[in-house]
C-alpha cells in the first residue's frame, strides 16, 4: 500500500488482486446472500481507494483493511435493516390488490373512454395492461409472453395504470 500511495498502480493493481481472495471470505462469512456480499465487497474497494491516503505505511496493513470492510458490513446490514423498515415488496402489494384489481373478462366490453385511453399509453405499457388486465393472465404468464421479467412487466404495469387513473381523472370518470 506504501507504493500504491506513491502513485505505482501496476503494485496497487497487485495488491488488490492479492487481498481480494480473503477479502471476499470475509465477508460472505458474514452476508449469506451472494448479491449482498459481492456489493460490500464493491464497497470496501472503493471505501480502500478512497481511504488510501490515510494509511499509514510503519503500521500493518491487514488491521487498517480489516477495519475498512467490518465497517462496510456493517453498513449493510445497517442499510437491509432501513430498506426492511421502510420498503413493501412488490409481491405483498400484489397480493392486497388482487381483489380490486380483478381481470377484465373477454365477454366484457371496455367503456371508450378507457379504450381510448389505453390507446394512448405507451406501447410496452399497454402490452402490460392488456395482458393482466384484459386478457387475466398471471404476471409470469405475461412476462413470458411479453418477453421480459416479471419484475420489468411489474414496472410496466403499474406505469400504465397510473397513467390510465391520470387519464381518466382528467377526462372526469
Amino acid at each position: 500500500m506504501a507504493a500504491a500511495q506513491t502513485g505505482d498502480g501496476e503494485v496497487y493493481r497487485t495488491l488488490l488482486e492479492e487481498i481480494m481472495p480473503g477479502l471476499r471470505a470475509m465477508v460472505r462469512a458474514r452476508v449469506f446472500d451472494h448479491a449482498a456480499a459481492e456489493d460490500v465487497v464493491q464497497n470496501v474497494l472503493l471505501s480502500l481507494h478512497r481511504a488510501r491516503h490515510t494509511y499509514r505505511p510503519e503500521r500493518p496493513f491487514r488491521p487498517w483493511l480489516n477495519a475498512i470492510a467490518r465497517n462496510a458490513i456493517v453498513d449493510s446490514f445497517r442499510e437491509g435493516g432501513r430498506r426492511r423498515e421502510r420498503e413493501v415488496g412488490v409481491e405483498l402489494i400484489d397480493e392486497f390488490a388482487a381483489p380490486w384489481a380483478e381481470p377484465i373478462g373477454e365477454s366484457e366490453v371496455l367503456s371508450p373512454e378507457l379504450a381510448a385511453a389505453l390507446e394512448r399509453l405507451p406501447d410496452k405499457q399497454r402490452e402490460a395492461v392488456q395482458l393482466i388486465q384484459v386478457e387475466g393472465l398471471s404476471v409470469v404468464e405475461a412476462a413470458a409472453r411479453a418477453g421480459v421479467t416479471s419484475g420489468a412487466l411489474k414496472v410496466r404495469a403499474h406505469r400504465g395504470y397510473r397513467a390510465l387513473r391520470k387519464a381518466l381523472r382528467g377526462a372526469g370518470i
